[in-house]
């Protein structure tokens, strides 16, 4: 998401955070950072962190990968305004399907598709919204 608003100069501001503290502080996986190379991606300067409730007021919309991220981040919320925020981000394509995006870590012929998956979601995203910063 980040390197299509850097490409349309967009005044938007991104971030990703998971909904478990595992890997904080590290840079994205090896085989995440290859795949998105592949694409002219630099993402070796990111770093894992947490999702905090404080995100909230940080951010107008906030998308998860899976079921389960969904259910984690709604329950960090503590309005229906934060509620409404959190969205599926792969029913930015497939609305209302609440298709999850699947996790590439054990599998390593996943990131292509996630990839793909994303790439597409992302798209749309920068559709819907760079109207509204135009």
């Amino acid at each position: 998401m980040r390197n299509k608003i850097e490409k349309h100069n967009l005044p938007w501001n991104v971030a990703s955070a998971g909904t478990a503290a595992y890997h904080t502080g590290e840079p994205p996986d090896m085989r995440a950072q290859q795949e998105l190379k592949k694409h002219n991606i630099n993402i070796a300067h990111q770093r894992a962190r947490k999702f905090t409730a404080y995100m909230f007021d940080e951010y107008d919309v906030i998308y998860t990968m899976d079921a389960s991220n969904y259910r984690d981040v709604q329950r960090l919320a503590n309005t229906e305004n934060e509620k409404n925020k959190v969205h599926m981000i792969m029913n930015m394509v497939e609305p209302g399907l609440n298709k999850q995006v699947p996790d590439p870590y054990y599998d390593d012929a996943l990131y292509k598709v996630v990839y793909a998956m994303l790439d597409a979601a992302c798209e749309s995203i920068l559709e819907k919204y760079k109207a509204k910063a135009e």
